[in-house]
């Protein structure tokens, strides 16, 4: 990408001579208002020497001013990432190219690019005279432990006279962004017969062929092996017909994160809020590399995003696809103003989600109610509530939360308290035991085996 255009005019933005004696640097102001006091003096004491003075000290800055507002540098810049996306608390690298474009060599130069503050300091460089044709580089590093697009740039040449008496500042017009990720962990897989790849024996399978007169023929299509032409199904329809194959269903995941403003206290990357966000990242992506279909749904409703209601399906780089479009989203998911989870469990009352994962932050009676009525249309459930006070302070579980947990329990939810700084993967291993010790049965009551979409 470049900055300004090809060939950019580092002169073009200006705003005209007074803009240009704005640029003004503290000595050249007091060159010139010294000046002007001498030439006062001078012509009241009616003392030529000093007149002589007082006009040098005051022209002299005008005269730089004049030249540099005269100079124009042909410069073509332009900035790369290196990445361009980054997880919180991994660096990126950003490489800066000046190019001189013009037949004439540069001054000294010196190049600004604005970052937001979040990514560490404003990054400056001095560049010596750039002959004709030349370039230079430069490279410097950002990083962020909070998650988001954050903008970079515009990039600015700094214009100095030799005495220092004026400085102008030229914009290019191009910016970059750079997109932080919520931190994802790598999750363990749970014990599911045929689990692997999403598909398996407890995965729902349409069969296209239960015998000779059961078929459900198709069109034929370019490049079908002429093995399974139904010639029947041919002769009926009058056109080339085939058998269609074994279709896999893969099986369902619905990540829900409750983003209300009201069920979480603190900000900042060790917060409660940010903890749900990761996790609820870690989840997608290892069901994703599990070949399960995944949504992604906020407390409001709101899928993020996706290629239909259920999700994203296809290939393995399909499945990449929807994980890094996922991921972009929660970098920039954000509190809503919410009060409950009425919009989510319209959406899922829908139809069976199969195995449902919540990231759910403080519950008061209503929302406790509204989410142990979700697990009835999912084949399996797990919660990991939040305390966010007990994230605040350091504590244990309040005696409330765990009876919001016995609720939710008691309601089909694998539900799993998460003290402050917990590890998912830790609790991903404690939710699957205690499925185990609960005696899962494989019914979609209490257990997470043998169900569309179980745990992975």
């Amino acid at each position: 990408m470049t900055a300004g255009g090809p060939a950019a005019q580092d002169g073009e933005n200006t705003g005209g001579v007074r803009a240009a004696l704005g640029g003004l640097t503290t000595r050249g102001r007091s060159f010139l208002a010294a000046g002007v006091a001498a030439a006062v003096c001078a012509y009241v004491l009616g003392q030529g020497d000093l007149l002589r003075v007082g006009l040098l000290l005051a022209v002299l800055p005008l005269v730089c001013v004049l030249v540099l507002y005269r100079t124009r540098y042909q410069v073509a810049g332009s900035r790369r990432l290196s990445p361009r996306r980054v997880p919180a608390g991994a660096e990126s690298r950003v490489h800066l190219r000046m190019e001189n474009v013009s037949r004439l060599p540069t001054g000294l130069l010196m190049l600004q690019d604005h970052v937001p503050y979040v990514l560490g300091p404003r990054p400056r460089f001095v560049l010596d005279r750039v002959e004709a044709g030349g370039r230079r580089e430069v490279s410097y590093r950002v990083r962020s432990d909070l998650r988001g697009r954050y903008p970079l740039g515009p990039l600015q040449l700094r214009l100095s006279d030799p005495f220092g008496m004026c400085e102008l500042t030229r914009s290019f017009s191009a910016y970059d962004t750079l997109t932080v990720l919520p931190r994802t962990e790598p999750l363990p897989p749970g014990r599911v017969p045929g689990e692997a790849s999403g598909y398996g024996e407890g995965r729902q399978r349409s069969l296209a062929l239960a015998g000779e007169d059961d078929v459900i023929p198709r069109e034929y299509r370019y490049g079908d092996d002429l093995r399974r032409v139904h010639w029947r199904s041919t002769a009926r329809y009058g056109e080339l017909m085939v058998r269609r194959e074994e279709q896999p269903q893969r099986a369902k995941c619905t990540v829900l994160l409750d983003t209300r403003e009201a069920g979480y206290q603190g900000s900042g990357p060790d917060s409660a809020f940010e903890w749900a966000v990761s996790g609820a990242a870690s989840v997608v992506v290892h069901m994703l590399e599990q070949g399960f279909t995944v949504r992604l749904l906020t407390d409001e409703g709101s899928p993020l995003p996706g290629d239909g209601p259920d999700g994203i399906t296809g290939s393995a780089q399909d499945s990449a696809e929807a994980a890094g479009l996922m991921l972009d989203a929660l970098a920039v998911v954000d509190h809503s103003d919410g009060a409950g989870f009425s919009r989510a469990y319209d959406l899922l009352r829908g139809g069976n989600e199969g195995l449902l994962v919540a990231f759910i932050g403080d519950l008061d009676e209503e929302q406790t109610a509204m989410a142990a009525r979700m697990r009835q249309r999912s084949g399996a459930a797990v919660a990991f509530v939040l305390d966010s006070g007990t994230w605040l302070t350091g504590g244990a579980v309040a005696g409330a939360v765990e009876d919001r947990l016995r609720r939710l329990r008691d309601a089909g939810w694998t539900a799993v308290a998460v003290p402050p700084g917990a590890s998912l993967a830790e609790l991903w291993r404690h939710a699957d035991g205690t499925r185990v010790a609960s005696g899962a049965t494989g019914d979609g009551t209490s257990g997470m085996t043998g169900v569309s979409g179980g745990w992975s």
